[in-house]
């Protein structure tokens, strides 16, 4: 009776240690980061910001007039949610310390200006930041979750995609530049061996810049979202 129970605390941690990881990657006019979104308990949404703050948090609406469609907005959580109380470090003293099973932290006030304050864990997930001491375009901006890089250009590379997400782990990501179309320069090009394609210049003028490809796009176990 005493190995069941041990073998079922063991597998409960190792299914709660997985529950929580880095679900979606949201770009904004098909360009620029908007948020990462990290899936927790009951299929709860967390959505930060490249600079490591909590934007919302709730469930993803499937439309239920458009094929495959989801609102952009999350439908509020209804379920347990709690903050840090005053006796807590006065920079993220008022911010959410847990959402469902989901426990947050931060780092204190003690931490280099890049970090302080910023999300530090959800979970098991532990997220690091570009130091005061790198690229001035990437200070502050999220280098780690978990195990995986979170690699971006450097301020040298093209102004289409300069300072703009490289690649996520083994996952490259591309972006077209003025040489290959104007008027989708900076939008993404691919993600991992998928290519991304969008209306362009020598398409019909209304349809000039929209997304050609389907909005969702599952490489790996992430769902990158192109709005």
């Amino acid at each position: 009776m005493k190995r069941i129970a041990t073998t079922v605390c063991i597998l409960f941690l190792v299914l709660f240690s997985y529950s929580q990881e880095l679900n979606q990657v949201t770009f904004s006019n098909g360009a620029n980061l908007s948020y990462y979104s990290f899936l927790v308990d009951n299929n709860v949404l967390i959505r930060v910001s490249e600079d490591g703050k909590i934007l919302e948090w709730g469930e993803e609406v499937l439309s239920d007039r458009l094929y495959n469609y989801y609102a952009p907005k999350l439908q509020p959580y209804m379920g347990r949610v709690e903050y840090y109380g005053p006796e807590s470090d006065s920079i993220f003293r008022g911010k959410v310390k847990s959402i469902g099973t989901a426990y947050i932290t931060y780092y204190n006030s003690y931490e280099p200006a890049e970090k302080a304050g910023r999300l530090k864990t959800i979970g098991p997930l532990t997220m690091d930041y570009y130091s005061n001491y790198e690229d001035k375009m990437l200070r502050g901006k999220l280098k780690m979750i978990g195990d995986l890089s979170l690699d971006h250009y450097s301020s040298i590379e093209n102004e289409s995609y300069r300072g703009k997400l490289r690649s996520i782990g083994n996952t490259q990501i591309t972006y077209y530049s003025v040489f290959d179309d104007k008027a989708i320069a900076g939008k993404v090009k691919s993600i991992g061996g998928t290519s991304i394609l969008w209306y362009g210049t020598f398409d019909r003028p209304e349809l000039k810049g929209a997304l050609k490809s389907n909005y969702r796009q599952i490489v790996g176990s992430i769902t990158y979202i192109l709005r």
